[in-house]
């Protein structure tokens, strides 16, 4: 049997595999020619002391090697003449549903209202320089969905909704570094994800599944009171015993379908609020206690939260080392989103800084019912985008200026290619949302020294964070509690945050659809 060992290396010394050795083997207390292999199987950076530390959790084999487990790709099989199930939605839930049927012997049909991960870029770019949203393809909708080109982060705190591992093996499978499946925060980068969302999709159609681009459901065929299929496009019928819906936390047309047509969904907790940008050698400078980063430290990050009048304000998606993005999928929208590339080089840092929404603080838009949340997203983002020129511009402040109700006479760089214009964004927030946000971002500045700067840029809107909405499934069957042949999956639907957890959803509704059809 191995032996788990931890042991502790400054940076300067990580890569230097004979420095590690030594200290393994005092650890161990045994013999050089006894060390037949070792890996490291969980690394993460320790940085409350006077020097930042790699912690290294290693697996270590004596007189005896190591034996890889065999590739999950290899347990699929050709599915081209078995059982269709349709899914509605490219993204991590849908595609790991997808890879799932497949494993389980059922063939997945995958309906995607965007385009495909190459040809989007053109869309992502029209957005970026001219303002131009494409509502079907945009940093929201196409291949891959949201994760794509917004970051790549694979952390998730959902450790008992799912079988982790078997989701970052599987990214590695099709392309992914194998540092994923050590690394405390794994995360591959949105220069690097097209091509392993691609490799998916091959996979899916080379084992006889099937991937459309720019189908639109745009109705549900139901027969007594159960799903029985799609139309797509206001054209073609497609049926199927089972759907699998997981379109998004955006998809907000959807939701509007399925209330229209009598499918029950609820209203639940979201958080808005703006994403905030500080120069990274700052961030890197209070996080690490030196004036420069090693060559071998990660781009540092910042977790941050507190509660301000039985709310809380929190720090969401940090990009360390990112880009601030347009993220609107309507014309007539402005919201913002970060991301980074695998590097995580870039000059910047960013995060989402949101308060927490609950349903009974939407009381004006009571009159839309279960759609107040939505009401309330789309008030704050046309806001936003109507007080500007009409394109993708989003107003900014500096962050004391921000807290003192003050227009910045100028503004920091920052990473945001549309630009940025000196703006009263805390009268375009909802006041609830300012005045929490106004006291949070204080309070931030004492928990983290450097962090209440002029050099920091409030930035909004963020109000993306999750769905306002919740499809209802029983717990037992993941099956809508009424709607029969409906499995509500992934961040749309209200039990997902992020492309790990959406990914370990899709599979267990797809273990789940595999048993329906039983």
């Amino acid at each position: 049997m191995p032996k788990i060992v931890e042991v502790k290396l400054p940076p300067s010394e990580l890569e230097q595999e004979g420095v590690l050795r030594k200290r393994l083997l005092k650890q161990l207390r045994c013999e050089e020619k006894d060390l037949k292999s070792f890996r490291v199987i969980r690394r993460s950076v320790d940085a409350r002391g006077r020097q930042p530390l790699f912690l290294l959790r290693i697996e270590a084999y004596i007189n005896e090697t190591y034996q890889a487990e065999p590739a999950l790709l290899d347990q699929l099989k050709v599915v081209e003449e078995s059982p269709e199930v349709i899914i509605v939605g490219a993204g991590p839930a849908g595609m790991f549903a997808a890879l799932e049927l497949i494993e389980c012997g059922l063939k997945p049909i995958i309906l995607e209202r965007g385009k495909d991960v190459r040809a989007r870029r053109k869309d992502l770019r029209a957005i970026q320089q001219f303002g131009e949203v494409n509502p079907h393809s945009n940093y929201c909708f196409g291949e891959g969905g949201a994760g794509t080109y917004s970051d790549g982060k694979l952390y998730t705190r959902s450790h008992k909704r799912g079988n982790i591992e078997k989701a970052l093996r599987l990214f590695v499978e099709h392309g992914a570094t194998s540092d994923i499946l050590v690394d405390a925060h794994p995360h591959i980068g949105s220069n690097k994800l097209p091509n392993i969302v691609a490799n998916i999709r091959e996979t899916i159609i080379q084992y006889g599944g099937e991937v459309r681009f720019e189908n639109h459901v745009t109705d549900f065929i139901m027969e007594d009171g159960a799903m029985k299929g799609v139309v797509v496009n206001e054209q073609e019928e497609l049926r199927a015993k089972a759907v699998i819906l997981a379109t998004g936390h955006s998809a907000r047309d959807i939701f509007y379908l399925l209330d229209q047509r009598g499918i029950h969904i609820e209203a639940k907790p979201f958080a808005l609020g703006v994403r905030i940008e500080h120069p990274q050698p700052l961030i890197d400078k209070i996080q690490y206690g030196k004036p420069e980063r090693d060559r071998n430290l990660p781009a540092s990050s910042y977790r941050l939260a507190c509660q301000v009048k039985n709310r809380g304000v929190f720090s969401f998606c940090m990009c360390p080392g990112g880009l601030v993005v347009p993220a609107a999928t309507a014309p007539g929208e402005l919201v913002v989103n970060g991301m980074s590339m695998s590097r995580r080089d870039s000059p910047y840092a960013n995060s989402g800084t949101v308060v927490s929404v609950e349903v009974e603080d939407l009381a004006p838009f009571a009159k839309q019912g279960v759609f107040a949340g939505l009401a309330f997203q789309e008030a704050v983002e046309k806001k936003f985008f109507q007080y500007g020129t009409g394109g993708q511009q989003a107003p900014a402040l500096r962050l004391p200026d921000f807290v003192h109700r003050k227009v910045s006479a100028n503004l920091p760089g920052s990473s945001y290619i549309p630009g940025l214009y000196a703006a009263p964004v805390h009268d375009l927030l909802p006041k609830s949302i300012y005045g929490r946000l106004q006291e949070g971002v204080q309070i931030f500045g004492r928990k983290m020294k450097g962090y209440y700067t002029e050099e920091a840029t409030v930035i909004g809107t963020e109000s993306r964070t999750s769905s306002p909405i919740k499809i209802p499934r029983s717990r037992e069957t993941y099956m809508h509690e009424q709607t029969s042949g409906l499995f509500p999956c992934g961040e749309g639907a209200g039990y997902a945050g992020g492309i790990i957890s959406a990914a370990m959803d899709g599979q267990n509704v797809a273990q789940a659809v595999a048993r329906f059809y039983q």
